[in-house]
């Protein structure tokens, strides 16, 4: 039979068939070894009397698919009855076989087939199932001669290619004894591995009480019940619940806005006005003489546990200003003292929520008032650069969704420090823009360029990815030629236009902001084509540096087209100025009094200085804008500021317990725009060194970049749109950090959060994690064992609401719970569902406590070696614990400790031992191996946990009720192997070599080829194909391992090194002092420069002079790591293949090996030939890969634009609003020597330099 189109020999070939089949030379005959996976269509194949190993069956008698016994095969319709039968070339290696459908007639001529698979010897195949061993089945050949005709080779070919299987030829590995393998015997090997694996599970079962465990569920079954669990009530419940949490603080917020607005009603303002108020920085500070400084006074500071235990003061505010803001200018004083009537609707919000967190008011003046008050901390150089204006509360609540054409001057006019004040100003800009907004930047000078080719013609969405990439840019921009703004208007306005016209960006506020240091014409050709006389565009205006003459044009431009226009003349003015655009776009909203709520993206915040900063908690703001009602100032939308409150995102995920949805189950919540705002995958922070940081894109990673298996976004638009629902999805769920993968089924269900831009997700996996097992027992049993000294609850879960009332907050869990049940303390708020499962968990594994002392003192000196403590774990966050050693002997001291956050119940994760062994065979046991310090510190004592659920089935529904564990002496587990090993079957007469003869080298790896035990101790915890590349490469080519690939969205990368050129370092010594001769000298010259444009200003202003020097050098130095896509393999032994043999060929010499599974475990016993030297394959890793895109590939990643909501609210015009109020000159008073001498010098002495 020939073969098909494209087929290049018999090595490689997809089939419509099935799974994986490995097919061998036999000792006497060929055989067929059925591999079970999982993943493809034949249900079942009818075979004859089984062969020595019961999943072997004689290739030569392959028989003929029963009609019923055949799924679907690709190619045919899903209700089609199948036929496959032999060719004519009979049952030997190289034949074939046809399917066909399986309606013919008797005795009529089959239908052409529509499916080919052709066996070829040591062929691979996978099948779904094991083969039933039920009869012979002896086709007659089939009557199409054994071909096919040539014109349905294409379709066939097409349909090969559509499969899921390859069939392999491994022609390096022969599974069938040879002269090489004799020294490895089958049996032996299967002997010892049946021995250790018969002592592992009688050392664990009697340690753990895992038998005792089960017939105690047993016992008690009659009071038993397995309930579904519907994960659509369960979403909506969970949704109620946030809803009502966060108008709660909607309510608090809208009470602050009430007061603020009355209090400036009444106000007066009064420039005269002396006042003191407690200054977050000064309070609480004393002079030399030890009196307390001006603004200063004694402040009373407290820990307070439910603020993260800072020193804050729950009876007042504290008022915060950043250092270039003047502490005593007559508008902040004023201010300050309008906005004091917030301190008692501070506190009687508080009273009202105790779960409120911070409160506060940031007034466009500056001020930043907070509740509770708290001493606030200048950073490392004394300055406070925190600026309530350009956090993402105060923008988003002030302004409505706006998209931003920037236009930068770069003509060779703009060089020196005109050049680094527009590069700071663009930069401010961009900081005032949200995940709401769209941009993009055009610089000019002979000719118009888009900073990011790739942008060209569009804007894209102003996330954070894209804000910094903006910035990077912007740095690197040169200045040359003349400027062509008219041009690059025209673009500008052209941008907006056709973006407005096809329904993209914000659909809301468009504006062009113009960054250029003077204008020799009004443009009005440009206006009047564009943006008159609708004006719909808005124009802001920056002059840049200290010249006057074009003030008037650039003036003109932006008040002809409702903008405003200032003038910035150094570095410290940008963020004062570039807030002005922010007061004009807010004026629709204030005039017409809409105070929207607006909830921002997750972030990390430090509004209460490196001390708050500490806790890199994720919040949520909710926001709203505070307005003037003043009669007289109704036209000019006079913003007064924004009032906020925090919600923490973990007292949210709070209200979604863990305890509900099972051991693989989660929540999470996404925005409008399709990013997290919580997932318990979601990474926001990086190592840097021994730092912790935030990674610079942490709060705009998309729901794809999570739950990446979602490949058609169907989840993500489904939750975008608002819809309630569900769907299932099959996932690769990473464990350990990645070193392991678990494959679920897994229930998503979907609602949204009403009055909010979120949507929550729940997820259930199938199997277990559908149903909850109940049971009833009196509160006193239950109460009787829950108070042991050994018994412990999940902290992070809400039994009882504890953070509330002040006298609860020093109760731990399970103090609160015993107080609640003994009716010591009514008040209490507790989860009686929960507590229910809890008290009868409590009854139920209460005999392990007396099973565990038992041993303890039954156990010998030389036996305490054996495990150092049991332990168990149920679904209510139950755990119970016993030592067999003394505490200061244990392995790991971290194990069931926060600590160790693994190995513990946590707010979104069951212990990674309690969900490894809920995936397990029942009575099978999970090994671990891991560093007792955790994973970095790979030198430390090496720890092995061993874990097993306990399921009960009732009606056909199984739930995981508990598991149970110990953690394992090492020495213990490799004595007992080497013992093993020692033994050999009495029919093979002289016991072979041990394992610990130089003649084998053995390995006990675990499922996902991880070695638990080696000769060289060294070797203990790696992976195996680090360890031998060669071995693991045959085992993955015979399908014992099977190669996961998996993806991660959050990585971190070194950024790609740039080689210089090797003639680099020849560069003459003296032109390499001159050049850093002028980058001293600039730095100097620039610095004297701003100098003496502050000179005239308030003492307070050099120090902001300070920050923004310090802001830049952390801009431009170049973060050791980047964010970047990272695939990596994860690989997982085929559960099917209980044991394997083969050769691999290493150039002049033959590797041996024998592979067989450890009954009862997750283990593996691999022993090997070590005499010939396999170093030429090379290792095999689980590092990850950066995913490197080309230019054209990385350009549509960042054009792409994904589905998103925008926010129901849009104010962007008012017919009352003052357009003339569109600023004017700068009011600065530089001295005029002491700007020209540096100016001089920076022109003159670079260019004498070179």
């Amino acid at each position: 039979m020939p073969p098909a189109p494209g087929f290049q020999g018999p090595e490689t070939l997809q089939a419509e068939v099935g799974e994986l089949v490995s097919c061998g030379e036999g000792t006497s005959k060929s055989r067929l070894t059925l591999s079970p996976l999982g993943t493809v269509n034949i249900n079942r194949l009818l075979a004859g009397e089984p062969g020595p190993d019961e999943n072997q069956v004689p290739c030569w008698q392959l028989p003929a698919l029963e009609e019923s016994s055949v799924d679907r095969l690709v190619g045919f319709s899903p209700s089609t009855p199948v036929r496959c039968q032999w060719g004519t070339a009979g049952r030997s290696h190289g034949s074939w076989v046809s399917c066909h459908e399986a309606s013919s007639p008797a005795g009529r001529r089959l239908p052409e087939p529509t499916g080919l698979l052709t066996l070829t010897p040591r062929t691979v195949l996978r099948f779904k199932e094991r083969v039933s061993h039920s009869s012979w089945v002896h086709p007659a050949p089939s009557s199409t001669d054994g071909k096919m005709p040539s014109h349905r080779w294409p379709e066939a070919w097409a349909s090969l290619r559509k499969t899921v299987v390859t069939l392999c030829l491994l022609c390096s590995t022969s599974l069938s004894p040879t002269r090489g393998q004799a020294r490895i015997p089958l049996e032996t090997v299967k002997l010892w591995a049946d021995t250790f694996g018969r002592d592992l599970y009688d050392t664990v079962t009697k340690y753990s009480g895992s038998l005792l465990l089960q017939k105690k569920y047993k016992d008690v079954e009659p009071s038993l019940k397995i309930k579904e669990v519907d994960g659509l009530e369960l979403v909506r419940k969970f949704s109620e619940d946030m809803e009502t949490m966060l108008r709660r603080k909607v309510a608090a917020v809208q009470n602050l806005v009430e007061a603020a607005e009355e209090a400036d009603l009444n106000h007066e303002f009064n420039e005269s006005l002396v006042f003191n108020y407690y200054n977050s920085v000064l309070i609480n500070e004393k002079d030399a003489g030890g009196a307390y400084v001006e603004l200063g006074a004694e402040f009373v500071l407290e820990a307070n546990a439910h603020f993260s235990n800072l020193r804050v003061n729950t009876s007042l505010s504290s008022v915060q200003l950043p250092t270039n803001v003047y502490n005593k200018d007559p508008d902040i004083l004023n201010g300050i003292y309008m906005s004091e009537a917030l301190n008692p609707v501070f506190v009687e919000n508080f009273q009202r929520d105790p779960t409120l967190t911070w409160q506060y008011f940031g007034s466009s003046t500056g001020f930043f008032r907070i509740y509770p008050g708290i001493k606030w901390t200048p950073d490392e150089n004394g300055v406070i650069t925190f600026d309530c204006r350009n956090r993402g509360w105060y923008i988003q609540a002030a302004t409505s969704p706006k998209d931003i054409v920037i236009v930068m001057d770069t003509s060779g006019s703009m060089k020196g420090l005109r050049m680094a004040i527009a590069k700071h100003t663009v930069s401010t800009i961009l900081d005032t823009l949200g995940e709401n907004d769209f941009v993009n930047i055009i610089s000019y000078n002979d000719y118009i360029h888009y900073l990011e080719p790739c942008f060209k013609g569009i804007l894209v969405q102003a996330d954070r990815d894209n804000r910094e990439h903006f910035k990077q840019l912007v740095d690197k921009l040169m200045v040359k030629g003349v400027g062509v703004v008219g041009q690059a208007l025209s673009e500008a306005f052209q941008i907006l236009q056709q973006f407005q016209e096809a329904g993209q960006g914000s659909l809301c506020n468009q504006a062009i902001m113009l960054i250029t240091d003077g204008a020799v014409e009004d443009h009005r050709t440009v206006l009047e084509k564009y943006n008159w006389p609708h004006r719909k565009v808005r124009l802001f205006t920056y002059l840049i540096g200290k010249e006057v003459s074009f003030a008037d044009r650039l003036k003109w431009i932006a008040c002809n087209n409702k903008g405003y226009y200032t003038q910035i003349s150094t570095l410290a003015d940008a963020q004062e100025n570039v807030m002005e655009y922010l007061h004009v776009l807010s004026r629709p909203m204030v005039i017409n009094h809409n105070h929207d709520i607006t909830w921002t993206e997750a972030y990390m915040d430090s509004k209460v200085g490196p001390q708050g900063a500490q806790s890199m908690a994720l919040l949520t703001t909710v926001a709203m804008p505070v307005f003037s009602k003043k009669n007289e100032t109704r036209s000019h939308g006079i913003l007064l500021g924004v009032v906020g409150s925090d919600v923490a995102l973990r007292e949210l995920m709070k209200l979604a317990p863990q305890y509900k949805l099972g051991v693989h189950g989660y929540a999470f919540l996404s925005t409008n725009n399709g990013y997290i705002l919580s997932h318990p995958d979601l990474r926001p922070l990086y190592r840097e060194g021994k730092k912790l940081k935030p990674k610079p894109n942490y709060n705009s990673v998309d729901l794809s970049e999570v739950e990446w298996e979602d490949r058609a976004g169907t989840l993500r638009t489904a939750m975008i749109n608002r819809e309630t629902g569900s769907l299932s999805m099959d996932v690769k769920v990473p464990l350990d950090r990645g070193k392991r993968v678990l494959f679920l089924t897994n229930d998503y269900f979907f609602t949204d959060i009403s009055d909010t831009p979120f949507s929550l997700g729940v997820v259930l996996s199938r199997g277990q994690g559908e149903y909850v097992l109940l049971g009833n027992t009196s509160v006193e049993e239950g109460l009787h064992d829950l108070l042991h000294p050994d018994l412990s609850l999940a902290s992070d879960w809400i039994y009882c609401v504890t953070d509330i009332d002040p006298e609860h907050r020093r109760l731990s869990q399970l103090e609160a719970v015993v107080r609640f049940l003994t009716g010591r303390d009514p008040a209490l708020e507790c989860d009686e569902e929960l507590l229910q499962e809890l008290l009868f968990d409590a009854v139920v594994t209460a005999p392990m406590e007396a099973h565990w002392t038992a041993l303890s003192l039954n156990t010998s000196d030389e036996s305490e070696h054996v495990v150092d403590m049991a332990f168990l774990g149920t679904r209510a966050g139950l755990l119970r614990s016993s030592l067999f050693v003394g505490s200061e002997k244990v392995s790991d001291k971290r194990f069931l400790t926060p600590a160790d956050e693994a190995s513990i119940f946590t707010l979104d994760h069951f212990p990674l031992w309690y969900r490894q062994a809920a995936e397990q065979p029942p009575g099978s046991m999970v090994f671990n191996l891991y560093s007792a310090e955790g994973p970095e510190d790979t030198d430390k004592p090496m720890v092995v946990t061993v874990s097993t659920a306990v399921a009960v089935t009732m009606d056909n529904r199984t739930a995981i009720a508990a598991a149970v564990g110990v953690q394992m002496r090492m020495e213990f587990l490799r004595r007992t192997f080497w013992a093993a090993t020692r033994q050999c079957g009495a029919a093979e007469g002289p016991c072979p070599e041990s394992c610990q003869d130089s003649g084998l080298d053995c390995f006990v790896i675990d499922n996902n080829g991880f070695i638990l035990i080696s000769e060289r101790p060294q070797e203990m915890g790696r992976f195996l194909g680090e360890v031998d590349g060669a071995l693991m490469t045959q085992l993955l080519s015979m399908g014992v391992f099977s190669r996961v690939t998996m993806y991660d969205y959050q990585a971190m990368c070194k950024p790609p090194t740039h080689h210089h050129s090797a003639s680099q370092p020849l560069v003459s010594p003296i032109s390499a002092l001159l050049t850093a001769t002028r980058w001293l000298v600039n730095e100097l010259l620039l610095l004297l420069l701003e100098w003496s444009a502050w000179g005239s200003w308030h003492g307070d202003s050099g120090a902001e002079a300070k920050a923004v020097f310090h802001h830049s050098h952390k801009h431009k130095k170049q973060d050791v790591l980047q964010p970047c896509d990272t695939t990596y393999p994860v690989f997982a032994h085929e559960t099917a293949t209980r044991g394997a043999n083969g050769i691999v060929e290493c150039g002049g010499c033959q590797k041996t090996f024998v592979m067989q599974q450890i009954p009862s475990s997750n283990l593996l016993l691999l022993v090997t030939d070590p005499a010939c030297d396999c170093s030429v394959f090379p290792p095999v890793l689980q590092e990850p890969t950066e995913v490197k895109y080309n230019a054209t590939v990385k350009c549509d990643k960042m054009r792409s634009r994904k589905l998103r909501r925008r926010p129901d609210a849009c104010h962007a015009f008012h017919p009352e609003e003052n357009a003339q109020d569109c600023g004017g000159t700068s009011d600065t008073s530089a001295s005029l020597p002491l700007f020209l001498l540096p100016l001089g010098a920076w022109v003159l002495l670079p260019q004498l330099l070179r």
